[in-house]
C-alpha cells in the first residue's frame, strides 16, 4: 500500500487534501491491477504524476477537435472527439477505450464519459489501462519506454516521465535491476 507521506513527495504540488481524499482509491485501483511491488507502483505513479499534471488535471485541457475523426480510437461519430478527450489520471481517449473500460468495470463510460473524471472510476479505468495493456511486466523488466508508449503512443513529455519515475523509484527504495 502507497503511503500519503510518499504519494505527497512523489507529486509535491499535489495539495495534501487532495492525497488525502484520493489516496484509498488510488490504492484499491493498484491492487486490483496487481500493481504491488514498489517498481510497479513506482512506473505507474510516474505515468499518472505526467498524465494528469499529479492528479491535478482530470480532464483533457485541450477541445478534443484533434481527436475527431480517428477510427483508431473508434470516434466514428461527429462530435466523438470532443466527447471522449483524454479524462482521468492516465487520460483516457476515444470512445472505443472508453466503451472498452466501461464494460470490464460495470460503469457506462460511453454514455457518460465525464465518469472517468471522477476520482474511484478514474483511478480504476487507470489501473484497467495498466493492466490490459501488459504494463506489469514492462515495469518488472524496467522497460520504462516502452510502457510510455503504450500510453502515449509515442514518448512525448519524455524527460518529465523520466524524472517522475526516478523520484518515484528513490522515494519507493526500489533497488536498480542488476
Amino acid at each position: 500500500m502507497l503511503s500519503l507521506a510518499h504519494l505527497c513527495e512523489i507529486m509535491p504540488t499535489l495539495s495534501l487534501e487532495k492525497a488525502e481524499l484520493y489516496l484509498p482509491f488510488l490504492n484499491t485501483a493498484m491492487i486490483e491491477a496487481s500493481i504491488a511491488t514498489p517498481r510497479r507502483v513506482a512506473a505507474f505513479l510516474a505515468q499518472l504524476a505526467h498524465e494528469s499534471c499529479e492528479l491535478r488535471a482530470w480532464v483533457e485541457g485541450a477541445s478534443g477537435a484533434a481527436y475527431e475523426g480517428r477510427r483508431d480510437l473508434g470516434n466514428v461519430f461527429p462530435g466523438d472527439g470532443p466527447k471522449f478527450k483524454g479524462r482521468g489520471p492516465i487520460q483516457l481517449t476515444g470512445r472505443a477505450n472508453y466503451r472498452a473500460a466501461g464494460d470490464a468495470l460495470g460503469v457506462n463510460l460511453e454514455s457518460t464519459p465525464d465518469l472517468a473524471a471522477e476520482r474511484e472510476v478514474g483511478f480504476r479505468v487507470a489501473a484497467w489501462y495498466w493492466r490490459t495493456r501488459g504494463l506489469n511486466a514492462l515495469a518488472d523488466a524496467n522497460d520504462f519506454d516502452r510502457i510510455t508508449r503504450r500510453i502515449n503512443g509515442g514518448l512525448n513529455g519524455k524527460a518529465q516521465r523520466d524524472a517522475y519515475y526516478q523520484k518515484a523509484l528513490d522515494v519507493l527504495h526500489v533497488p536498480p535491476l542488476h
